[in-house]
Parts: structure tokens; C-alpha cells; sequence
């Protein structure tokens, strides 16, 4: 039987939530890669993840915190990676989003998996070192997740007039960042939107020049000597492929602790290449949780990707023959685990 090719996303912070307390235990229990990632957290002198999703209640003030949100996402997603089926699926091309491009990085081979942990567990300590400010997200997608593109540059143009920065593009929604006065100002200055716009608590201005101490901090700790050529491609947060060999490492290092962290991530375009360039049997969300889900299906919504129209061709799609398998949902896992 011929193997299936699929594009592998790996998610970012916010998609450990409560419902995703346990999943370590649940899913990787036992696995020695675990064992490695918490003995690295225990020689730094900080909580091992185990135990911190073992805890036996969800504490937003803690695991939403970003020295703690970010190594549980990175080993969730890595360790969902290894549990691919790979007989029957074949890794075509690796993307990300935000913190997810640390996972990425991982999964196509570029970066080990130990330095992988380090990097996202030293990237979720230096998320605190930023410019204040923070993130709010605002929804342009209707409730057919199409976007009208003039209210796209009105929202745009509001941004820039009260000094927001566009921080990743995620489907149907915008992701900002600026000062907490700028980010105050945008909702008076904010046309009607399908949804109130949602600040994020806990939240840096993440992928804004406002970012620099935290790339300083990067690249001052973080080894270039690490990085080598990805062993499948690799869609990185401005729909740039890295192919295997034309990967000039020194360079894919300086992007991760450089532009990544103080540019706008653009998951749409990743997407949208993604698909495109590759076009996948299927596309693959590793967990924890299923929260990009949505982002993805309006990413495909938007290119009419195999007749997915709407909200509701996606759907049906979905309900018929899913074409995104998210690990975060126990059915789609079944399907794309060993």
C-alpha cells in the first residue's frame, strides 16, 4: 500500500490548556525522550514537565506562564512527531507557527531534539525579555470564514494609525501586538469586526522589534553550532522553504533568533505554500490540543483548496474524508499514530 504524504504543523503557545493537563502521561509515558527533556529541566534547576503535567489541577497563573507553556508544547508536539505511523505516512514538508517553527525546526532534523527542548525552554524565559506591551487578537473571518478584504486594510489601517504592529497572521484572524496604551487606543479605532477583539493574558508583543532583547538574549546563548541542514523541507514564518541542500546553516540560524522573533510571523503564507508547493494527501496537527485547527481550515478556505469554499465545505470535507488529521482529537490520532 503506498504511503500517504502529508505536511506536519506544529502548534504554538496557547494550545496547552486544561483540557490538555495529563497529556504527557497519556500519550508519553515511559518514552526516553521524556525522561531526557525533564533531566535537562531538573540540571537547570527548574520543575520537570512531567510533573508539571501531572499536576492534579489545570493553574493558569502557572502553565500559561511562558517558561512552562512553551517546554510542555515543545514536548507534546515532538513526541506526538515520533508517534507518526511512518509505514503508512510520508513527511513531505514541516511547518509551524510562532513558537511551533522551535518544534519545526526539530521534527525536520535541522536542530536536535534535546536542542530543540533547550531552545524552546530558553526561548519561554526569554519571551519575558521584551519592551512592554502585549497581544490582542482580532477576527476578520465571518461565520463562513471568508475575509472581505476592505475591512482587512481598514483594520490594517486603524493599526498603524495608533502604532500596533501586525504580530502573525493566522487564517481568518490578526494577531497584533504593541504597548498596552496602543493596543487600548486600536479598540476605539477598530471598525464593527465578526468578534470583539481578545487581549491575551500573559502575552509579550511577540514578533515585533519590541522582541529585541529576547533575540539579543538568542543568539547570545544559543549556538549557531547546533543547526544543519533540515532533512525534509522546512516552511518557515514568511513562506520561505528551506530545502536540504540549499540550507546555509549560519543563515537559518540567524532567521530563527532574528527575524522570527522580531518580524510578523505569517502562518497564512506558510500554509498557503504548503499546500501549494507540496499539495499533501493530508495535512498533520500535532498536539497538544487542536486550537490551529481553525486557522488551518480558513487557510484552505481562502485558497478554495479542493472545493473547500467555506466553513461549511470544510466541514463536510472534514465529516466525509478528513483532509487535516489534528492528534489533539483521540479519532484523528488513532489515524496517524504507530
Amino acid at each position: 500500500m503506498a504511503k500517504q504524504s502529508i505536511v506536519v504543523v506544529c502548534p504554538g503557545r496557547g494550545t496547552y490548556n486544561a483540557p490538555e493537563l495529563g497529556t504527557l502521561t497519556r500519550y508519553h509515558g515511559g518514552r526516553a525522550e521524556l525522561a531526557r527533556f525533564d533531566a535537562m529541566r531538573a540540571a537547570g534547576g527548574s520543575e520537570m514537565i512531567s510533573a508539571l503535567d501531572g499536576a492534579k489541577k489545570f493553574s493558569p497563573t502557572l502553565h500559561l506562564r511562558g517558561d512552562v507553556a512553551a517546554p510542555l508544547i515543545y514536548a507534546a508536539s515532538y513526541l506526538d512527531f515520533l508517534s507518526i505511523a511512518t509505514d503508512r505516512y510520508e513527511v513531505v514538508a514541516i511547518t509551524g507557527n510562532s513558537m511551533g517553527w522551535y518544534t519545526a525546526l526539530a521534527c525536520a532534523g535541522a536542530i536536535s531534539g534535546e536542542h530543540g527542548f533547550a531552545i524552546a525552554d530558553a526561548m519561554g524565559r526569554n519571551s519575558k525579555s521584551h519592551a512592554p506591551g502585549g497581544h490582542a487578537v482580532l477576527v476578520l473571518a465571518d461565520e463562513d470564514w471568508r475575509v472581505d478584504p476592505a475591512l482587512e486594510r481598514t483594520v490594517e489601517a486603524a493599526c498603524a494609525r495608533v502604532g500596533v504592529l501586525p504580530s502573525i497572521r493566522l487564517g481568518g484572524m490578526l494577531v497584533v501586538a504593541g504597548p498596552e496604551a496602543a493596543l487600548d487606543a486600536l479598540e476605539a479605532a477598530l471598525p464593527a469586526l465578526p468578534r470583539a477583539p481578545l487581549r491575551l493574558a500573559g502575552h509579550g508583543p511577540f514578533h515585533t522589534p519590541l522582541m529585541q532583547p529576547s533575540a539579543d538574549a538568542a543568539r547570545a546563548g544559543l549556538p549557531a553550532a547546533w543547526f544543519a541542514a533540515p532533512q525534509v523541507p522546512l516552511i518557515d514564518g514568511r513562506g520561505k522553504i528551506w530545502r536540504r541542500f540549499e540550507t546555509e546553516t549560519h543563515a537559518l540560524w540567524d532567521y530563527t533568533f532574528g527575524h522570527q522573533i522580531t518580524a510578523a510571523y505569517d502562518f497564512t503564507a506558510a500554509m498557503t505554500v504548503a499546500i501549494r508547493e507540496f499539495a499533501p494527501d493530508r495535512i498533520v496537527l500535532l498536539g497538544p490540543g487542536e486550537t490551529l485547527g481553525g486557522a488551518i481550515g480558513q487557510v484552505l478556505v481562502a485558497a478554495n483548496w479542493l472545493d473547500m469554499a467555506d466553513k461549511a465545505g470544510f466541514s463536510a470535507r472534514q465529516q466525509a474524508d478528513p483532509f487535516l488529521l489534528a492528534m489533539g482529537r483521540p479519532a484523528q490520532r488513532s489515524a496517524v499514530t504507530q
